[in-house]
């Protein structure tokens, strides 16, 4: 049996080769060339679980989700993990398809990466024969040639990592950066629900019917642009161009810095309250619109396009769709089929806990052992006022020192000296030009050139301080919100394997995740299997814990809920 098998999808056609491999990513015999590569590799699965190993999931797994009747358990993502190495070995930023790998390899000239499709690229009809090569392998170079060898070699620099104990946290990386891999595919291929009915219900409610002329304006968007108008002295002006719309308020003579809607809020004036509705309305009708929900929300699914580790700091992104930020009032549109319920948890104040687990603060351990946070760290520190708790470690997470913020820190500086010091050394290797890495081993990116110019030699002033300062405070949030993601890799990667563990006569009928946002989960369960489901995201979320950061007292609560609509929920 092999532990790891290296597939290498035929260009067109369902067929590819498959190659087994031992864990170090040495070949176990020759490949084998086969006509129906979902089939083969079904089998394979079945019969071994090995880990598959494939240049990326998107070429290498989405297309085999239809026809595969059981989800595979393992993979290793050579693109997701050719970058975290990168990164780790100070290349931070350098091409990691399978292409670039294979090229760093031979010495051979390195292409560079495509840019990530977007939402033109999703769905533009036009035949997989014209897609651009992802893969960005020379002429002549073997796909499944190159598999191996940079599997390999990736095998290779990783076991080179010299702390054994960083070895081993890499290799988690690793292993949950390739999971969200596979629950990003499969997540994109399942579908979150969601009702079209309800949603165009929800938008002619907010915005009046869908214009019939493509590209005007819905009625409630164009009467807030006559009002905001009128209420200005009636000169005709863009709502939407940041500059005009300075422009009209500062002829009615109101001097606005911005069009931020919390100094808007602050403006004495009805134009500023017509202008926060109208950019609350507008930003819904074109990031989740009726051209959106044409888009991205066809057949009873929206279908998110996850970009596994698109921040810098491990958190995902999307491409288009807004897969990450459907409003609160949108949610009504996200329904559990028939039969079926959605199990939604969210991690609470999951940060500063992350915190107080990597600092290894006993005392901040021990307030974050428990409930509220915030109101264990008012009792302790603040005289329970939670408010002051809350101002006070977030402003040391995010290296905020303005206003009144000061006493707090000087407070917590007191009470959780660790912690404090922890987020401190962050911030002043950050100053110095250096780099920090997530607990797991996620090294952030490089100091600038533009930062050294500013910072290095006798001409550093005031302009190289506050470069070195808004460094820090990038290191000093990107330790914890990094490991954050850690955590929340772990917890996906625990998840999907419990639910599919669960019993179900076939895929279609296994509880799923459909949703993933930072430190929140969406599971589409049977209803009979949802008080299951909900015990296996507590489960995860503890496996998680235990993995990432060990023996702590620390506790990562995750609020559950099972409902029919997304929005009960909150």
């Amino acid at each position: 049996m092999a532990p790891r098998t290296a597939i290498a999808p035929d260009p067109h056609g369902p067929g590819g080769r498959l190659q087994p491999l031992d864990d170090t990513g040495r070949p176990l015999g020759p490949p084998e060339a086969v006509r129906d590569l979902a089939t083969a590799v079904a089998a394979r699965e079945a019969a071994d679980h090995p880990r598959w190993v494939w240049a990326a999931a998107d070429s290498g797994y989405a297309p085999l989700l239809p026809r595969l009747p059981d989800r595979l358990a393992r993979c290793h993502d050579l693109r997701l993990v050719e970058a975290l190495l990168l990164a780790h070995e100070g290349r931070f930023g350098a091409p990691r398809s399978l292409g670039a790998a294979w090229a760093r390899l031979r010495n051979l000239p390195v292409p560079a990466d495509l840019p990530e499709p977007g939402l033109a690229d999703a769905d533009d009809g036009q035949d997989t024969l014209f897609a651009p090569d992802r893969l960005q392998l020379p002429p002549g170079a073997d796909p499944l040639e190159a598999v191996v060898a940079v599997h390999a070699e990736q095998q290779r620099r990783i076991a080179a990592i010299a702390d054994p104990a960083a070895r081993q946290r890499f290799r988690l990386l690793v292993a949950a950066e390739s999971a969200g891999a596979l629950v990003a595919a499969e997540t994109a291929h399942d579908g979150l629900p969601w009702r079209a009915d309800v949603h165009d219900r929800l938008l002619t409610e907010l915005l009046g019917p869908r214009p019939t002329v493509p590209g005007t304006q819905p009625r409630v968007l164009a009467e807030l642009a006559v009002d905001l108008q009128q209420a200005l002295g009636a000169k005709p002006f863009n709502p939407d161009s940041h500059t005009q719309v300075l422009r009209a308020f500062a002829e009615a003579g109101i001097q606005l810095g911005s069009t931020r809607s919390w100094e808007l809020k602050g403006v004495d004036h009805p134009a500023a309250q017509l202008l926060v509705r109208y950019k609350e309305l507008s930003r819904i009708h074109v990031a989740h619109g009726w051209a959106w929900q044409d888009a991205w929300a066809r057949g009873g699914r929206f279908r998110p396009e996850y970009v596994v580790g698109g921040v810098v700091s491990g958190r995902w992104a999307s491409r288009g769709g807004g897969a990450l930020q459907i409003p609160r009032i949108l949610r009504r549109a996200v329904v559990a089929d028939p039969g079926w319920l959605l199990v939604v948890a969210d991690a609470a104040q999951l940060e500063p806990r992350v915190l107080a687990a990597l600092s290894q603060d006993a005392g901040l351990a021990r307030t974050a052992a428990g409930g509220d946070l915030y109101e264990a760290l008012a009792a302790q520190a603040f005289q329970g006022d939670r408010d002051k708790a809350k101002l006070g470690l977030l402003g040391a997470m995010y290296g905020q020192t303005s206003g009144d913020i000061g006493p707090l820190l000087n407070t917590l500086h007191r009470r959780y000296p660790a912690a404090m010091g922890y987020v401190e050394a962050a911030a002043r290797t950050g100053e110095d030009g250096g780099v920090v890495a997530s607990r797991l081993g996620r090294v952030c990116p490089p100091a600038s050139a533009d930062f050294l110019d500013l910072t290095e030699g006798e001409g550093a002033g005031e302009a190289g301080g506050r470069t070195a300062r808004a460094r820090g405070r990038f290191t000093r949030n990107f330790v914890i919100q990094a490991s954050a993601a850690d955590w929340a890799l772990a917890l996906l990667a625990a998840l999907r394997r419990r639910l599919n563990e669960l019993p179900a006569a076939g895929p279609e009928d296994r509880p799923h995740l459909v949703f993933f946002q930072h430190d929140e989960v969406i599971v589409h369960t049977p209803a009979n299997l949802a008080d299951e489901v909900a015990a296996a995201v507590a489960e995860a979320a503890d496996e998680a814990r235990r993995l990432v950061f060990g023996d702590t007292p620390v506790r990562f609560p995750l609020s559950t809920a099972v409902v029919d609509c997304y929005a009960d929920a909150k």
